[in-house]
């Protein structure tokens, strides 16, 4: 072999391992926080652990709050999902808007009256918790209460900003839901779950209905946009 032929193969070698590794962080990048806490869930599945919300409120959070004793649910890491307590307590990010639900091990802040048309407002905001669709209404008050946690940003940030409600699939009727709204804990009950194309806003424009209804989006599948999952709970 040539030294010009023994330049080019490694030349070629070099690009071909590039490619690999670059998509290999693709996929890593896209899918690593969904992946999380999938694994995370069926973990928590297999061992029997159940998660209890507490209210700040209650003699009970004032302990857990002056002992720091809490949990994070599926985001406080492997530690707490492989060798945690069977019960865990799961405290409210922020009892102004929080939104809990017992059965993922989800506790995460609400930001209010987020513009779910505005790509340049509620992307920030999916980084850092859930959004509130801004016309809806609030806990306690008749029609929709519109919560969401998706990307339509591009296929690199969908893993990124959908891993918050990615485990929303494995909610089913009967399930609990729980709301902190201005200091006042809110209990719903999962009703239905239905699956709607990406451009269906019916439930946003239409959110006085004269029932009290909260509804939680997604992307759907699991890490695309091409769908949105709704998840519909009513007050307890």
């Amino acid at each position: 072999m040539s030294k010009t032929e023994i330049i080019r193969f490694l030349i070629l070698r070099t690009i071909g391992n590039f490619l690999v590794l670059f998509a290999v962080f693709g996929v890593v990048a896209t899918f690593g926080p969904s992946l999380y806490y999938e694994v995370s869930f069926r973990i928590v599945q297999a061992r029997g652990v159940k998660y209890v919300v507490a209210d700040e409120t209650s003699p009970l959070g004032e302990i857990l709050k002056k002992q720091n004793v809490q949990t994070e649910g599926l985001s406080g890491g492997f530690a707490s999902v492989l060798a945690g307590s069977k019960e865990q307590i799961l405290m409210p990010k922020d009892t102004d808007f929080s939104i809990l639900i017992p059965k993922l091990g989800i506790s995460s802040k609400v930001f209010a009256n987020i513009n779910p048309a505005s790509e340049n407002e509620f992307l920030p905001i999916l980084q850092q918790g859930v959004a509130h669709a801004k016309g809806t209404v609030f806990p306690g008050i008749p029609g929709n209460i519109y919560l969401f946690a998706h990307s339509t940003d591009n296929f690199w940030n969908v893993g990124r900003y959908n891993a918050v409600f990615y485990l929303l699939k494995d909610l089913v009727p009967g399930d609990d839901v729980i709301i902190f709204f201005e200091n006042q804990r809110h209990n719903y009950i999962v009703t239905e779950t239905k699956i709607l194309d990406g451009d269906d806003t019916s439930f946003l424009t239409n959110s006085q209905t004269g029932k009290e209804v909260l509804i939680l989006q997604t992307c759907w599948p699991p890490g695309t946009t091409w769908k949105r999952l709704l998840v519909f709970a009513k007050p307890k």
